[in-house]
């Protein structure tokens, strides 16, 4: 049989690094357009609203990214370079706006930890760490201030009372349905296994480091603070009748009440349940959904580009 020859001027291997260079802002450029109508009416509210406000929500946003760099460096044992480490996790902001529940942001510190020398085991163990002490700390966050504020949410309004009993159930009997399916497959439940070994082993390693625990646990309490100031700021700015308290309490409710649903950055599934937790705290309709519109333009839709082009420069440089 004759052998097929590719033509000369043809390449004969994909550039696969060139492309995942651009991947990024293809992406932005597809969410872009799907959410056209929800930017065009961000950008209207953030028109009309108090701009030293408006800043202070910008500020309070940036300082997420360096909230989210303290904690993953306390998640690891190794050493990581402080500057790449902080622009890894503006990149992998973007990366989480465009991948569902968080994946994108995971795979984006895998990499860049697994650049560093960080052996797989215990990237893994230390991505699983931080989201473990991120989902801690906001959720005691959330019941300080339910402790605090306990009058902050009408949760009648927020989660029906007919729908508490079958939403408890649903959670209880996805739990065991998942833990049954570990303990009988047994491939699984050796690979679990193993992953949870190696994991206790890197936690109990990083908290005999203070340092690396006050990383930790500092960083994972301000990143949901920071981005419960950031949306207080923003409902101050449009004049939300609403208590800056009352309105975190909104906030933190609201992202845990979406941490499971698998939408590229919860965008969408985030809004409503802000609008709906802005309501449930005493916020106009109309006013709550303004000051989501525009939270999301600030913390979200403006750093998308920046962030993408960041995530694009990273893999290009080799940083992951």
């Amino acid at each position: 049989m004759t052998a097929i020859r590719l033509p000369q001027g043809l390449p004969r291997r994909v550039p696969v690094r060139p492309v995942l260079c651009l991947l990024p802002l293809v992406l932005v450029l597809v969410v872009a357009v799907r959410h056209r109508s929800v930017l065009a009416a961000g950008f209207a509210q953030l028109a009309s609203a108090e701009w030293p406000w408006l800043l202070a929500a910008a500020g309070a946003t940036c300082l997420t990214w360096v909230a989210a760099a303290f904690t993953r460096q306390g998640a690891v044992v190794q050493r990581l370079p402080v500057r790449r480490l902080l622009a890894t996790q503006f990149a992998a902001g973007a990366a989480n706006h465009l991948l569902p529940t968080g994946l994108g942001a995971s795979a984006v510190n895998l990499r860049f930890m697994a650049v560093c020398g960080v052996p797989l085991a215990s990237s893994s163990a230390a991505v699983a760490l931080y989201l473990l002490a991120e989902s801690i700390t906001r959720t005691g966050l959330l019941l300080a201030l339910l402790v605090a504020f306990p009058n902050a949410l009408r949760l009648g309004t927020f989660v029906p009372a007919p729908a508490v009993g079958p939403l408890l159930l649903a959670v209880i009997g996805a739990v065991c349905v998942a833990t049954t399916v570990v303990l009988v497959v047994r491939k699984l439940r050796t690979a679990v296994f193993s992953f949870l070994r190696t994991a206790l082993g890197e936690a109990r390693t990083v908290h005999t480091r203070p340092a690396r625990a006050l990383a930790l646990w500092g960083g994972s309490l301000a990143f949901p603070a920071l981005q419960a100031a950031g949306l207080a700021a923003v409902g101050r700015a449009l004049e939300l009748p609403v208590p800056p308290a009352h309105m975190a309490v909104a906030y933190l409710a609201a992202t845990i009440a979406v941490a499971a649903v698998p939408t590229p950055g919860g965008i969408g599934s985030v809004e409503a349940a802000l609008i709906v937790a802005l309501v449930a705290a005493g916020g106009p309709a109309a006013l709550a959904t303004a000051v989501v519109l525009a939270y999301r333009i600030i913390t979200v839709w403006l750093p998308l580009l920046p962030g993408a082009l960041t995530l694009g420069a990273l893999v290009r440089l080799k940083v992951i």
